[in-house]
């Protein structure tokens, strides 16, 4: 840890900014910092370690008696090869939104790669690759759906906004006007 002194600078959490800010330490019992003023809004007040930090030392893990003096599990990594051991990689089927898939099934997708199925919610399906886990459809097979026909849009007559406009079925059709051959008048 390092040593702080009165008139230094430390992160502590600010009352009243609501934030983890830089402080200036006023007071320091023992080898503990007791109160700090912010630095952005001067507001004294006791110090407050930034969230997720703690002056206490970190636990001992205890030995459990019912357990013959172990301690807590480990965690323990299996790598992606050593999931994917014993499986049939090869026959793999491809990827496809289509299909339904169960757990610890092996499944060839075109970007990622080889994957293995590791959880199924309803249509959703996650799959580990070898750089990362990624959630997919499945399940999704139904008829396929018809795309709609194209049709272009119909052309509307255009007038003054204060008469209404009468439909184009209505409109009666014009009788051509006939020219009349020139007189010499």
């Amino acid at each position: 840890m390092a040593t702080h002194k009165v008139g230094g600078e430390v992160d502590a959490y600010c009352t009243r900014c609501k934030l983890t800010l830089a402080h200036t330490i006023l007071a320091i019992v023992g080898t503990k910092i007791a109160r700090v003023r912010c630095n952005t809004c001067n507001g004294d007040h006791a110090y407050r370690g930034a969230p997720g930090t703690t002056d206490r030392p970190a636990p001992t893990p205890r030995a459990s008696r019912a357990s013959g003096g172990l301690t807590r599990a480990e965690k323990i990594i299996i790598s992606f090869e050593e999931q994917l051991a014993g499986r049939d990689v090869a026959n793999a089927p491809r990827y496809s939104p289509k299909d339904t898939y169960s757990v610890d099934q092996v499944i060839q997708h075109p970007t990622f790669g080889v994957g293995l199925v590791t959880a199924v919610r309803g249509d959703k399906v996650d799959l580990t690759f070898r750089t990362d886990t990624k959630t997919l459809v499945h399940g999704r097979g139904g008829a396929p759906s018809e795309k709609p026909a194209f049709s272009p849009p119909v052309r509307q007559a255009t007038g003054p906004a204060d008469k209404p406009q009468v439909a184009a079925e209505e409109v009666p059709a014009e009788a051509p006007v006939e020219e009349s051959p020139a007189t010499g008048d």
